[in-house]
């Protein structure tokens, strides 16, 4: 199994993606660096990320248990749609950030949606005036091609969202950004991306600086999304990928009315998917089993959704279908540990002398070393795995004097617990076929 070459990972993704996996969270860049096994997940999502481009719409639910890799599935299936040329926006929900609300939440998730949204060319978030911008440099093209004044193409293009609730304003709000660009009012622009961001609190603000006598709040939160993701079409991308993680805070929530207020906007989401009424609009949401199989608190206690997201009673015995709306992530295997390993060991070695203090039955011996200390779950959960691997290469980086056969009995992973299962033989994993997946 090759690693990956120092050549192949420029320093500030190296860095980017040891400090974050250390620490516990998903690397924002790098992501093909280290991905292993989830092939039939993603191509699964790549299926819905082509549909997004033809313009219809997705929706997919995706479960795992904490640690298991859900936010890095979701970061990564996020590079590819950017790859693609999708634009995506993706948000952690909490209790002051939600799909439905009434003193703001929904508002509050909408405008962290647009500060992360993200392309291509801005991978780090902030691409709202990117979109704009090439919407209006789209429009201006078009008009000298064609021999038209600009006002008449922006007004041509933009007819089709009047069709949508809040269609006119939204489409005001992007002449108004044509007039800032077009007079050099920069402030008549910054206002204008501020609409679109949800920035605006009141409508006496946005009627004073754009003539708008709507805001986005927390009634029309997914009628926006909804025109954002036709706005983005105009702009010439392949429509716009809205990634939700943490969803299990809407099971956590401890009013009744309120966690069935969320619910009822899954639903609709869920309804507008399933029957193409969204144009070029796909969604991703992470959540936990609880969030999903939860009779009393979770999806399943609302029965409109829980007949709508079952499982397929034929899937059964080993037999998959990855065509539903729910993704549950399947455990890595011993084998695909063993690979995410060999790549750390090659991400954190750098080209350096550390590689060769790491033989691979050092990795052997540190995936046996944690079947013992915690069974199975080393796999279920690589999180933990992951950050006590990199905390051995960093003391034996540290300290040259060290050898890892002096260091791997004290390596300890969080939640350690006691196990009766019988250890399984991995003495021979290097020889293996192993199953990896690459962008």
């Amino acid at each position: 199994m090759d690693e990956p070459t120092p050549e192949a990972i420029r320093p500030r993704d190296r860095e980017a993606i040891l400090q974050s996996l250390r620490s516990g969270v998903v690397p924002r860049r790098g992501q093909r660096f280290i991905q292993v096994g989830r092939k039939l997940e993603i191509e699964a999502l790549l299926r819905d990320i082509e549909t997004v481009r033809d313009g219809g719409s997705a929706l997919r639910f995706v479960i795992g248990e904490f640690g298991s890799g859900k936010t890095f599935f979701l970061f990564l299936v996020r590079a590819i749609a950017m790859e693609r040329g999708l634009v995506c926006a993706h948000a952690d929900l909490n209790p002051d950030r939600r799909l439905h609300g009434t003193s703001g939440e929904a508002r509050s998730l909408y405008s962290e949606l647009m500060a992360n949204l993200a392309t291509r060319s801005r991978p780090e978030g902030g691409a709202a005036p990117s979109v704009v911008e090439r919407f209006v440099s789209s429009a201006l093209s078009a008009a000298k091609a064609r021999g038209e004044s600009v006002d008449s193409v922006l007004s041509e293009r933009l007819g089709s969202l009047a069709e949508l609730v809040g269609g006119y304003d939204f489409a005001e709000v992007v002449a108004a950004y044509w007039r800032g660009h077009n007079t050099g009012d920069d402030r008549l622009k910054t206002d204008a991306i501020r609409w679109l961001r949800g920035e605006f609190t009141t409508k006496t603000d946005a009627r004073r600086a754009l003539g708008v006598r709507t805001i986005v709040d927390d009634d029309n939160f997914y009628d926006q999304l909804k025109l954002f993701a036709r706005f983005v079409r105009l702009a010439e991308y392949g429509g716009l990928l809205v990634c939700l993680d943490e969803m299990v805070n809407l099971y956590k929530l401890a009013n009744t009315r309120a966690r069935a207020s969320n619910y009822e906007q899954i639903l609709r989401i869920l309804n507008d998917s399933f029957q193409g009424a969204s144009v070029g609009l796909g969604f991703l949401m992470g959540g936990t089993p609880e969030f999903l199989m939860d009779e009393r608190r979770g999806l399943y206690s609302y029965e409109a959704l829980r007949s709508r997201l079952g499982a397929n009673q034929f899937a059964v015995d080993g037999f998959k279908d990855l065509s539903g709306p729910v993704l549950l992530l399947q455990n890595l295997t011993q084998e695909e540990i063993y690979v995410l390993l060999l790549k750390l060991r090659g991400i954190f070695a750098g080209g350096g002398p550390l590689g060769s203090r790491i033989p691979d039955e050092a990795l052997v011996a540190f995936l046996d070393h944690c079947y013992r200390k915690v069974g199975e779950a080393y796999f279920r959960t690589p999180r933990n795995t992951i950050r006590a691997f990199l905390e051995l290469l960093a003391v034996l980086d540290q300290n040259p004097q060290a050898s890892w056969q002096d260091l791997l009995p004290g390596v300890t992973l969080e939640n350690e617990r006691n196990s009766d299962l019988n250890v399984a033989g991995i003495g021979g994993l290097a020889d293996n076929e192993i199953a990896s997946f690459e962008i």
